[in-house]
């Protein structure tokens, strides 16, 4: 018989329902039957021992909150009667905690594109990267003019990557839409750029193109729209050039220790850190055992479980790095007069997450178990492989297009409530249900819902491999299919 309820650790004190709960119904748990006492949809949560007023919940072995009021065994714990215990900014001890994988190496493939510079891609992409929002209409307009001509063929696609800056921005958000536009130009599932300049703005083009580096002139051209006649003209004979140079280039294997994979999660609900996130943290872990590399962000959503991250660091170098991107994400939550604690969205409330501690320990469980190898400042370009952790808030869009500027090729984003969108790397929609995979399958790339319709875990895991190989090797993402893909670029200060 299948099993209507699971109690995650043995030191939890609630049960996740698998499917909805009726008043009165029967729980059997730990030797003892309890009684249901309110309609409990699936996905939430079922206290299984009285709790006193202040008392914390337990979870995933750790606290969620603490109960605002004296709860009884058998009552439907939710935002109403459980009070997240987040306040403000913390100290910290490194504890080092040292688990080797157990995974051996597999010697697995994919088929992508080896750059000049020895990088990969999986993409091979015409991309207009504009410097400022100013000629957003003119990058359009040269992508569809390219498209016409050229039908894309012999490349993967032809994109514009719109924003609204560049311009009218102070300090750090200047340079962080510097580095973002940066990384974009940089990526290697570009096969060629255009970058697409105004010329008077803030972010002006020749100091832009230097923060490139050592790039490769053939593949990435600026154009400065105000300094030419016609910017089409001059902008469809660039194109022409770099599409010409870009359709010959052709797939070939390459180990996968050269894949570079993002973490996300939104949209989440109470079947998040029991199936999908789970099943991403395999992932993460078996591609780390591969000398892959994955990257985690989010740094609101771990708050509450960011202690788990800290003493895997490697270092306690690494650690007082962790300790200060929680810490400063917290005081910028702080400065704008916002509780640090309050993150979960309606819907991830109405699915079955109460708190932010909740919400963070399903979360944290997409990057497995893996040491924490790097960690990076919002709009880095990743140096390590193994685990690193990113800096970036968790928001979709905003830290979707963060992980792909650090170098990722592709996004892991698991979802229950459901959501369409990618950023400008392939973007997979992992669902925590089975509803959700059937309703909504032209979003949804994989179903880790199936782990709740009596599919194991072992089972499961080498489907997703060969899942996301797939993907890395070609077959498009459904953002893709959709032809859904946009930035976004984090803002913190002023607008000019």
């Amino acid at each position: 018989m299948q099993a209507t309820f699971l109690k995650i650790n043995p030191a939890d004190s609630v049960v996740v329902c698998l499917e909805p709960k009726k008043k009165g119904d029967v729980i059997e748990i730990d030797g003892k039957t309890i009684t249901v006492n309110q309609d409990t949809p699936a996905g939430h949560k079922v206290l299984i021992k009285d709790v006193a007023e202040g008392e914390n919940i337990i979870k995933y072995g750790y606290p969620i909150g603490h109960a605002m009021t004296a709860l009884k065994a058998g009552d439907w714990v939710n935002e109403n009667n459980l009070k997240t215990n987040l306040s403000g900014t913390l100290e910290y001890t490194y504890n080092p905690v040292s688990e080797p994988l157990k995974i051996g190496k597999e010697n697995r493939t994919f088929k992508g594109y080896i750059r000049k510079n020895g990088d990969v891609g999986i993409r091979n992409e015409v991309w207009i990267v504009p410097t400022v929002g100013c000629v957003n209409g003119i990058a359009e307009r040269l992508v569809k003019q390219l498209q016409k001509e050229t039908n894309c063929e012999g490349v993967d696609n032809i994109y514009a990557w719109h924003h609204n800056y560049g311009c009218s921005q102070l300090s750090e958000d200047h340079e962080n839409t510097r580095k973002v536009l940066r990384d974009i130009c940089l990526h290697p599932n570009a096969g060629a750029v255009l970058v697409l300049s105004l010329g008077c703005e803030n972010n002006q083009p020749e100091d832009f193109m230097a923060m490139l580096g050592d790039y490769d002139k053939d593949r990435i051209k600026l154009l400065v729209t105000q300094r030419v006649d016609d910017e089409m003209e001059a902008g469809m004979q660039m194109l022409r050039q770099l599409y010409d140079i870009a359709s010959k280039d052709e797939r070939t294997e390459v180990p996968v220790s050269k894949l570079r994979v993002g973490l996300k999660c939104g949209g989440s609900d109470g079947f998040s850190g029991i199936t999908a996130n789970p099943l991403v943290g395999e992932f993460s872990d078996w591609l780390v055992a591969q000398g892959g590399t994955s990257v985690l962000t989010e740094v609101p959503e771990m708050f509450g479980a960011e202690t788990i991250l800290m003493n895997r660091c490697t270092s306690e170098e690494l650690f007082n790095q962790t300790v200060s991107m929680v810490n400063n994400f917290k005081n910028y939550f702080l400065s704008h007069g916002e509780p640090v604690g309050e993150n979960p969205s309606p819907g991830n409330k109405a699915g079955g997450i109460s708190t932010l501690e909740d919400k963070a320990l399903g979360c944290t469980q997409k990057c497995g178990k893996a040491p924490v190898s790097g960690v990076m400042e919002y709009g880095d370009r990743l140096q390590n492989s193994g685990l690193n952790l990113l800096s970036a808030p968790g928001n979709d869009l905003v830290a979707s297009t963060a992980l792909a500027s650090c170098g990722c090729h592709l996004v892991l984003f698991t979802t229950g409530r459901g959501t369409p969108f990618g950023t400008f790397v392939p973007t997979m929609k992992i669902a925590t249900n089975p509803d959700l995979a059937r309703r909504k399958s032209n979003w949804i790339d994989f179903s880790a819902g199936q782990l709740i319709e009596g599919r194991t875990m072992q089972e499961l895991v080498p489907e997703f491999i060969d899942k996301v190989l797939a993907v890395a090797s070609g077959e498009p993402a459904k953002n893709e299919v959709n032809d859904y893909r946009e930035i976004s670029i984090f803002k913190n200060g002023v607008t000019l």
